[in-house]
């Protein structure tokens, strides 16, 4: 692909305004449109929520008659298949355009090249692959479901320096900073589904909702629950959206409890009688969930790492020290050899107020 300094700003456009639907397009991908004629910028568009428009037509309608002949910059292949919305390439065929620049091809079955094939065979040029690491990272979670069946799973922790989550007695409130916990929000905001274990719901009865960030939903809340020990009265029960409650063993009387209170209770069990994790993230993305947050204490946060199934690992450090008696971060079984260690590739660090966030990805 003949790439120029015009094509590469126009596609960092598309993406600056994929990113605007960064929590709102679930279960769809984030994608941006860029209409350019004659190196003029006649019309823009992102997908804001599943359902709506997709960019490509809101660019094509800001644009109008001046689309004809014009190149399309869009963040990902134009979708070719009747769903909720008719289907793009119809769109930019109707328009006339004369010149697609896609950053990557759909990961969807249902589109998959044939978004391309359709342009192709009506005359249209089409080039692909233009800042397509960065589309990807974007839709890192859908790409994930899309091809591996399973949703991108992050785990995120609060700790000391020193590594300690919470003290030895198990209070915990607060490690971190206001301006760190606010940026706890903006994970929750993008994420699918927040999942955490009952421990945290009988020690913090927590929400698990998005606040101070209007999204116009929530995410799933999941509570892994091997022996039905959520009471009905938690308070992530009376929170808008909807919470499933993942056990290991039926127990009648607890589990209608848990309906009537309004969660839905399914059955997961493993072989050592708890939830069974290497079921749970097909299970989710069967349900459109793109991206997990795990929200949890140190033995989920290390079953999830153990089991070689968190994909990300977002880390809050406050600049404090809080002893060898506090509360570790993961829960792992004792390591002998060195080369037994989870090696990790840092993805970014940067200050959070006056905390410090660290993500970090597994190497497998």
């Amino acid at each position: 692909m003949s790439v120029t300094a015009a094509d590469a700003r126009y596609m960092a456009r598309a993406l600056e305004l994929a990113r605007r639907g960064l929590y709102t397009t679930d279960p769809n991908p984030r994608v941006g449109c860029v209409v350019v004629k004659n190196d003029r910028v006649v019309g823009e568009g992102f997908h804001a929520r599943a359902g709506e428009a997709h960019a490509e037509v809101h660019a094509l309608r800001q644009a109008g008659s001046q689309a004809r002949d014009a190149t399309v910059y869009v963040t990902l292949e134009p979708c070719c298949h009747q769903g909720r919305t008719p289907p793009c390439s119809d769109a930019l065929l109707a328009a006339g355009v004369s010149r697609v620049v896609a950053a990557m091809q759909d990961p969807n079955p249902r589109v998959a090249g044939k978004g391309f094939a359709t342009l192709e065979s009506k005359g249209v040029a089409v080039e692909i692959g233009l800042m397509e690491a960065q589309a990807r990272e974007l839709n890192a979670g859908f790409v994930m479901r899309m091809k591996d069946g399973k949703p991108l799973v992050r785990v995120k922790l609060a700790a000391s320096l020193d590594g300690r989550t919470a003290l030895a007695n198990g209070q915990s409130q607060w490690i971190t900073e206001p301006a760190a916990r606010a940026d706890v929000q903006a994970w929750r905001a993008r994420s699918s589904a927040i999942v955490t274990g009952v421990s945290t719901v009988l020690a913090d009865d927590p929400r698990l909702t998005v606040r101070d960030i209007d999204i116009g939903r929530q995410p799933l809340r999941v509570v892994l629950d091997s022996r039905l020990r959520t009471p009905p009265s938690a308070q992530l029960l009376k929170q808008q959206g909807k919470t499933l409650i993942v056990a290991a063993e039926d127990n009648s009387a607890k589990s209608s409890a848990l309906r009537a209170a309004g969660a839905e209770v399914i059955f997961l069990p493993s072989a050592d009688g708890k939830v069974d994790l290497t079921a749970l993230s097909p299970l989710l993305a069967t349900r459109g969930v793109n991206e997990v947050l795990v929200e949890s204490g140190a033995t989920l946060a290390g079953a999830f790492l153990n089991a070689r199934l968190a994909d990300e690992l977002v880390l809050y450090y406050a600049p404090c020290l809080m002893g060898d008696q506090g509360r570790a971060m993961f829960a792992l079984p004792a390591l002998l050899h060195m080369d037994k260690r989870i090696g990790l590739d840092i993805v970014d660090i940067r200050s959070i107020g006056k905390d410090w966030r660290v993500i970090a990805r597994p190497q497998r």
